[in-house]
C-alpha cells in the first residue's frame, strides 16, 4: 500500500472513531490528535463538501460536534468543492491538541459550465443524506442539497451516468435519460461497505 494511500485510510479512521465513540473517550484521544475547524458563513460555502487527503468525509456545516475533524499530527491537504466554484485547496500542519481553523471563501470558476435553455429535474432520496452527489463523473453536491420537496437538482436533458458515494458504503450508480421539462425521483439507502471500495473521486490513489 502507498504511503498516501495509507494516510487516506488512516485519515478515514481517526474520522471514524470521533462519530462513532463518546466525546468522554474522544476526549481523552484528543491529546494526541489535532482538531481542523472548517469556517463557512454563506449557505453555499457551508453546503461544500470537503476532502482530507483525498479522501471525501461531509459538508462544510456538518463536520461539527461528534463528526468535527480529528486528525493525526502532520501534513494534511483540505480540499473543498462546490459545482460551478474553483476547488480550495489547502495544506495544512496538525499539531497535537491544537485546533487549525480554515475560512472557506469559494470563488466562480468562470470555465464553469451551467443548463441552459430546457432543463429537467432530479429530486434524491438518499441514506445517509451526507453523501456525496456525481454527474458525468462531475462532483454535484451532497445528497442533502437535493432532497426534500422544494429540493432539486436541475440538470440539462439528455443521458446521464448518476453516481452517489460516501466512503464506508458501497456507491450507487445509475444511467437516466431525461426529456425536457421532466422531473424523476431517484431514491437509494446505501449498503455499508468497505473503505477499500470507495472510488478515486471520494479516495485518491
Amino acid at each position: 500500500m502507498s504511503r498516501q494511500k495509507l494516510l487516506g485510510t488512516v485519515t478515514l479512521l481517526v474520522i471514524l472513531f470521533a462519530a462513532l465513540f463518546p466525546s468522554s473517550v474522544v476526549a481523552q484521544s484528543n491529546q494526541v490528535l489535532g482538531e481542523v475547524d472548517i469556517d463557512g458563513t454563506t449557505k453555499l460555502e457551508k453546503s461544500s463538501g470537503v476532502w482530507v487527503d483525498g479522501q471525501y468525509v461531509g459538508y462544510v456545516s456538518e463536520l461539527r460536534g461528534d463528526k468535527k475533524l480529528l486528525l493525526l499530527p502532520g501534513a494534511h491537504e483540505i480540499d473543498i468543492r462546490q459545482t460551478g466554484y474553483v476547488d480550495q485547496v489547502q495544506k495544512i500542519i496538525i499539531e497535537p491538541a491544537k485546533t487549525t481553523t480554515i475560512v472557506v471563501s469559494m470563488q466562480k470558476d468562470p470555465n464553469a459550465i451551467f443548463p441552459s435553455g430546457e432543463t429537467s429535474q432530479v429530486n434524491l432520496k438518499v441514506t445517509p443524506e451526507r453523501a456525496a452527489v456525481f454527474v458525468d463523473e462531475q462532483f454535484a453536491g451532497t445528497a442533502r442539497e437535493f432532497g426534500g420537496r422544494f429540493h432539486s437538482m436541475v440538470i440539462a436533458p439528455g443521458h446521464h451516468h448518476v453516481r452517489i458515494a460516501l466512503a464506508g458504503y458501497q456507491d450507487f450508480t445509475t444511467e437516466i435519460n431525461l426529456r425536457p421539462h421532466q422531473k424523476i425521483t431517484i431514491k437509494t439507502d446505501l449498503l455499508p461497505g468497505s473503505i477499500t471500495q470507495a472510488p478515486p473521486a471520494i479516495k485518491s490513489d
